[in-house]
């Protein structure tokens, strides 16, 4: 019987569950036996294996998190740590490993099968959306209907107090979730780390605002636009309205997926045992356009999903 391994890496995302289960009963049925390894990169440097049978992924479809666990683990930056997670895999003889995560883990995924044979398979699995190849990846949809539950009712006590709130929402790098997020929400405005923040279009927006008599104000922020606390404060000053400033922070990662991001992590799951089945060398699953499909690992890794513009500007003229 082959042996697959799976792995959750990198930050946790609403429906990795669901693609662990997924993945166990497909995989089952023709012949392969999913052994896990916990807490990502980590479990597979030091060998922390699990075997997963259709009971043990029994009723976890709602749950948010991983079964596995995850762990951030530098070892796997180093040639040591690849080693080791190599002979981890020949140790137990597997065939293939999937990992579920975002950019980074198939970052560390790509490096690994430079030192391996073995094939290895990406689903594509993060709140922030910014996996090449995909149009979404697993746990997206949940993170903008968590923030966007808490800015429906943020909304409601900046009307009252006709103040403006800074909504600063996850996205180090990339503002596919605070666009995704502004747009639902109808911010105001919508600041992401690709776009560089000009204040003094802010400061017109609000006064342009405060002329038409709107007695509320949203601005959704990535976090990789910049101190949201100093910006805040020159946003007072210079606007002469109150400001405040809600960090949503790791609210975003937690919870029971939607449907949706099950959905999706169903779809993702039976389509990476397909890979496997079909010794597929090294690719990412996804979707684009409403159809499955594959791109190969490196292509992933080596390419920056653009940020659709078009979205920010329907959200700009929306908010008018």
């Amino acid at each position: 019987m082959k042996r697959v391994g799976i792995v959750t890496s990198g930050g946790d995302a609403p429906g990795m569950n669901a693609v662990i289960r997924a993945v166990v009963r497909m995989a089952l049925p023709i012949g392969l036996k999913v052994i896990g390894f916990q807490n990502g990169y980590s479990g597979l440097i030091t060998d922390q294996k699990c075997p997963l049978g259709l009971r043990s992924v029994s009723g976890i479809i709602n749950f948010g998190g991983t079964i596995l666990g995850s762990r951030r683990c530098e070892e796997f930056k180093t040639d040591k740590g690849l080693k080791r997670a190599q002979k981890t895999l020949e140790k137990n003889k597997i065939s293939g490993l999937i990992v579920i995560g975002g950019e980074g883990s198939f970052a560390g995924a790509l490096d690994l099968t430079r030192l391996s044979s073995i094939n290895v398979y990406g689903v594509p699995c993060s709140i922030d959306n910014d996996v090449y190849g995909t149009d979404e990846t697993v746990g997206f949809d949940t993170a903008v209907n968590t923030a966007l539950f808490a800015i429906d009712r943020i909304r409601d006590t900046a009307t009252s107090h006709n103040r403006v709130f800074i909504i600063e929402v996850m996205g180090r790098k990339r503002g596919f979730l605070a666009l995704s997020v502004g747009l639902a929400a109808g911010a105001e405005k919508i600041l992401v780390p690709e776009i560089k923040t000009d204040l003094k279009e802010v400061y017109e927006l609000l006064e342009e605002s405060r002329m038409k008599g709107k007695k509320s104000n949203i601005i959704v922020a990535a976090e990789g636009v910049g101190d949201m606390r100093r910006i805040a404060k020159k946003i007072e000053k210079n606007t002469g309205y109150e400001v405040r400033l809600s960090v949503l922070g790791y609210i975003q990662r937690g919870g029971a997926p939607t449907a949706r991001s099950r959905i999706l992590a169903g779809l993702f799951g039976a389509k990476v045992v397909n890979l496997v089945e079909n010794e597929r060398e090294n690719e990412v699953v996804g979707i684009l356009d409403g159809k499955l499909t594959s791109t190969n690992l490196e292509v992933v890794c080596k390419n920056r999903k653009p940020l659709d513009l078009n979205l920010l500007h329907l959200a700009e003229k929306l908010a008018t």
